[in-house]
Parts: structure tokens; sequence; C-alpha cells
């Protein structure tokens, strides 16, 4: 039994890539992979927004002596190759219909993005993967992520991030002291700076009220969990007082 009947799932590009941060791992994509249909297994509608970091990012532009938006074009390729990877990945393990959508037009290897017809895909119980981001330069796929989930009438955005359990104020890598918070308001985040994600995703989620699940993607069912009911990570919502561990 699920506390949601449809999630968005933002997926970033080194959740997919091996210790060097490049191209993808196969154990990861199979991880991945089984994730998603853990959850797709409980009956819940699922889309992936997938990033493409673990290609090529924007602000990598200065030093390939490119401009950000050339570059940010070449990263949302990159989105493109991982959103078939993981649908090839996807269709070795199940029977299940997955589409995936772009927001650049190519209609050759993906359908291109449509509200109601992506909606309808879920309503069908297809998995649909996003990429693409939101077919514009100078934007990373934190904001496209909120705007899908709200598009999409998601009832939770869960924001799988690559070796963080939660969200902290300062990094827990460099600081002892950092403090990691089970709930945390989108006025809170703002205001403290939060750097998990873009400040823009956290303005947009909190003014349209779209809980956040922010939460390590290592780990082994993390998703179906937090589907079942458990707050795993940090909850991140407009209407919760924010509250520190412990």
């Amino acid at each position: 039994m699920s506390r949601y009947k449809r999630v968005v799932l933002k997926l970033s590009g080194e959740a997919l890539a091996g210790e060097s941060g490049w191209g993808v791992e196969p154990d990861r994509l199979a991880h991945l992979s089984d994730e998603v249909l853990a959850v797709h297994q409980l009956g819940v509608q699922v889309a992936v927004v997938v990033g493409g970091g673990n290609y090529f990012r924007g602000r990598m532009s200065e030093g390939w002596g490119i401009g950000r938006a050339e570059a940010d074009n070449i990263g949302m390729l990159g989105t493109v190759m991982n959103a078939l990877m993981l649908r090839g990945a996807l269709t070795a393990r199940t029977d299940a219909d997955i589409r995936v959508m772009t927001a650049v037009p190519m209609q050759s290897v993906a359908e291109s993005f449509i509200r109601l017809r992506a909606l309808s895909h879920l309503d069908h119980n297809h998995i649909v993967i996003l990429a693409g981001g939101i077919g514009q330069p100078y934007v990373t796929t934190d904001y496209p992520s909120v705007q899908r989930a709200l598009e999409l009438d998601a009832d939770a955005l869960l924001v799988a991030k690559r070796d963080i359990d939660a969200v902290y104020d300062k990094d827990p890598n460099v600081h002892r002291n950092a403090v990691r918070f089970d709930r945390l308001s989108y006025e809170d985040a703002v205001a403290n700076g939060i750097k998990v994600m873009d400040t823009s995703a956290f303005v947009l989620a909190g003014e349209q009220d779209l809980t956040m699940h922010i939460f390590d993607v290592s780990r082994k069912y993390l998703m179906r969990r937090i589907c079942e009911g458990e707050d795993i990570g940090t909850l991140v919502s407009a209407n919760l007082p924010s509250k520190a561990d412990g």
C-alpha cells in the first residue's frame, strides 16, 4: 500500500556514474532500474527526470572554450543518452511499457514531451522517463524536475542524491558539526542557502506546496519505503516546520 499515487523521481547523471564520475556504470544502472521497478510494483505511477552531469555540465564550458548556452545544449543531449540507457535496462527487467519523452524533439529515438500525453502514459501504468530538462539553457535538472512534478500532478518529488543521505546545513564531509534535517521548510532552505538543490527549484516547489523527499540513492529500496510511508532522509515541505535530527 502506498501513500502516493504518482511520483516523479529526480535522478542525477552522477547517480549512474562509477567512481570516476563519468559515463554509466552497469551495476549502478542495474541498481537504479531495480529501485524504479520496486516503486512501480507498488502500483505507483512513476516518471523519472534524468540529468546528464555524468557526461557534460554547462559550468564546464569555460574549460572547453565554448559558450554556456552551447554547453547546456550538449548537457541536454547527455540526459537523452542516460534516458535511453535507463529505458534499455528497465525493458530488460519488466514487461511494463517504458516511454522516453524529451523536451528537445528527437522523433527517431523518443517522443516529444506533451503534458497530456505524458499523463495518459502514466494513467496507463507506463513508466515515463523525461529527458532534455525543459529544453532551455542556463537551467540544471533541479528546476525541471520540480516543474515536471507540478505539470504531471505528482503527489511527491523524490530527489535521489549520490552519497548524500539527507539535507544538512553545511557539508557533513567537511564540517563535523553539520546539522542534519529530518524535516525542512522551503522558506528555511532558501533563507539558509541550502545547496542540495538550486534555489530556484526550492522557490517554485515552495510556492506550489510540492512535497519533496531527499535521500541517498545508493541504499536499496528507499524509494519504495518512502512511498510506503517512511520518512527517510529529509522531507521538504511548505507546511512543516523545520526539524533537525535529534
